[in-house]
């Protein structure tokens, strides 16, 4: 349970950090790509003995910069059919991929559930401090490049005519989500990473002003929702991913209820 309150925590940041750049980017459909692509990286660290996260990590980012590869047109980034069906394809492949190398690999494959539907209470002592270099990591991306995100978030055309190389930072953005949605596998699972990398953000959207602030309240929710989750699940004996979900989605409804 302290490994989970502590995985919970170091996730919570970088969905804040990254699912407010998704949800203002419209970038959610590439997050659900990547999380399902996934799984072809946990089929390569099976078969071939590698640790599991890292190798996730580095599969998912090859993903993501090809799906990125594939919004860009003409030297600008514009979503459409081609970039559509290169993500789709990348989902659905990458899937098979890893069953087919999970199936392949010899001795006990051990609960695969768990990447689909998360596994926090089994979260061990080497992914805790692999996710605390990531943190820190998507932190420094941020310090250093966080003017240039929220200007090609606010306006690509005017930061391509500032001479801001938008392209650049573009693939920078899509790969801080691949490891956001790694690190978020580890509560939620592939499955349901999509709604915890957008239901926080969009609460935080709702009564925040300024993107960092969109950033901490997300935090915040995503954190709250991770510790609600996991208290209600431990009493009533529940899978701890898909009570997390369900939180954060009771609290959106009850947020729009409340609005309206």
């Amino acid at each position: 349970m302290q490994h989970a309150i502590l995985a919970a925590f170091l996730c919570s940041i970088a969905c804040g950090i990254i699912g407010s750049l998704v949800v203002l980017n419209r970038l959610t459909y590439l997050a659900g790509a990547v999380a399902h692509a996934a799984y072809g990286g946990i089929g390569i660290a099976f078969i071939s003995g590698l640790p599991i996260l890292p190798c996730t990590m580095g599969f998912s980012l090859a993903s993501s910069l090809l799906m990125a590869k594939a919004m860009i047109k003409d030297g600008e980034i514009a979503p459409g059919k081609t970039a559509d069906t290169a993500m789709g394809i990348l989902w659905a492949g990458g899937m098979a991929l890893g069953i087919i190398l999970i199936d392949l690999s010899p001795g006990y494959a051990g609960d695969l559930m768990g990447f689909l539907f998360g596994s926090i209470l089994a979260v061990p002592l080497e992914s805790l401090i692999f996710m605390t270099f990531l943190d820190v990591l998507l932190l420094g991306v941020l310090y250093r490049y966080g003017q240039g995100l929220i200007a090609i978030t606010l306006d690509p055309e005017f930061s391509h005519a500032r001479g801001l190389p938008v392209q650049g930072v573009f693939f920078l953005l899509v790969g801080m989500t691949a490891v956001a949605v790694v690190m978020l596998l580890q509560i939620v699972g592939l499955i349901l990473v999509i709604a915890l990398l957008t239901i926080p953000p969009f609460m935080g959207r709702q009564i925040t002003r300024s993107l960092p602030g969109m950033m901490a309240a997300a935090t915040t929710f995503c954190f709250a929702f991770c510790l609600a989750g996991l208290g209600i699940s431990y009493y009533f004996d529940l899978s701890p991913g898909a009570v997390i979900i369900a939180v954060a989605t009771l609290a959106y409804a009850v947020q729009a209820i409340l609005k309206k």
